[in-house]
């Protein structure tokens, strides 16, 4: 154990010991995003590195201080990327951070093996938990895996569990092409057609449908991707005018994010109808994910989400006294205290941030 490693690690024994609530922040770059906690910063960016990266095995381990655009320009270099498209939301965005915030981008929802979110390509993790102890779990391949997965539960746990050390993350080679598409096109006719689109082997590789408008991005062999287009037509982007566009989606740039009105995350199941609130929305993941930017009560977007079958979390601004993420239900609530508990029995790391009680 290095000298960087074995400071953080001294660092929670001793908050641990004293009680002392720690504030697990790296870059900030996330701050926004859900419950809000307190505590004294802990800072995790001097354990920070590339550990280890063979660009034939499609894995890479890196320290959670890694800047995740440092991780992601290494794997430009080699062909590869992250299959996740994670958002950054600033340029301090770190390898650990992208972990816990369990983000995910417009390629989320795609054809072949890029789909999953990053919990599915997490293979290996290190974690620092409550007693300053160095846990480690799974590897760096999928026949690691075995018992429970801790090392993909900590994806999206915001931190309440323990600092994450290092990640494993499986990698795949970057398309040979991609095309993006606009088509004008209703909300309902949009979410029908990609609907029916996800289910034919289509190089489907994002979408996004806003303002009568619907985006679609083709990306994989060059073939595929000519085919394609030859069947769902569209008017095509350049690629300089289409790279900027997927930007703006992931790291919400794109005028729909402006503006201080509360925005909300909605999951649903993609063949979802309209949702019963009408506000402005955009739409992403063949219809999943609904971005929505409306002043309506916790409790009616909330109730709108439960309709369609899904759920909302408040992702920016707002009122959050009814909590960033809807409820738990009283089983589910059980199993995340014993987990906490598990991890953090003095109850040290980010207080609150995923819900008031953990």
């Amino acid at each position: 154990m290095d000298q960087a490693l074995s400071q953080l690690c001294e660092t929670v024994r001793a908050a641990s010991e004293a009680r002392t609530p720690l504030l697990i922040r790296a870059g900030g770059t996330k701050d926004f995003y859900g419950n809000e906690s307190s505590g004294a910063v802990l800072d995790p960016r001097s354990v920070t590195g590339i550990v280890d990266y063979e660009p034939t095995e499609l894995v890479i381990t890196a320290r959670a201080g890694t800047p995740l655009a440092e991780l992601e320009q290494l794997l430009a270099e080699n062909g590869q990327l992250l299959a996740f498209e994670p958002p950054h939301f600033g340029a301090n965005a770190t390898v650990g951070g992208c972990i816990a915030a369990g983000l995910a981008g417009p390629r989320r929802v795609s054809f072949g093996p890029t789909y999953g979110g990053v919990r599915d390509f997490v293979l290996g993790a290190k974690l620092v938990d409550g007693r300053g102890q160095l846990l480690s779990f799974g590897g760096t391949v999928m026949k690691n895996v075995a018992g429970y997965d801790v090392s993909r539960l900590l994806a999206g746990s915001m931190g309440i569990l323990g600092v994450i050390a290092e990640v494993s993350i499986k990698v795949l080679p970057r398309p040979m092409s991609h095309r993006t598409l606009c088509f004008e096109m209703t909300e309902t006719a949009a979410v029908y057609k990609l609907n029916e689109w996800a289910g034919r082997p289509l190089p489907l590789s994002a979408s996004m449908w806003h303002d009568g408008a619907l985006y679609l991005r083709l990306a994989g062999a060059s073939a595929a991707v000519r085919a394609a287009h030859h069947h769902l037509g569209g008017e095509e982007l350049d690629n300089y005018q289409a790279d900027a566009f997927w930007a703006s989606i992931r790291e919400h740039k794109h005028p729909f994010f402006e503006g201080d009105a509360p925005l909300w995350r909605i999951a649903v199941p993609s063949t979802a109808a309209t949702l019963s609130l009408v506000e402005p929305q955009l739409i992403e993941w063949n219809g999943a994910l609904r971005w929505l930017r409306t002043r309506q009560s916790a409790e009616q977007v909330r109730e709108c989400a439960k309709q369609a079958g899904g759920h909302a979390t408040l992702f920016r601004n707002g009122d959050r006294s009814a909590g960033a993420f809807t409820p738990l239900t009283a089983p589910v609530a059980a199993i995340h205290r014993r987990l906490k508990a598990q991890f953090d029995p003095a109850n040290i790391f980010n207080r609150g941030r995923l819900y008031p009680d953990l």
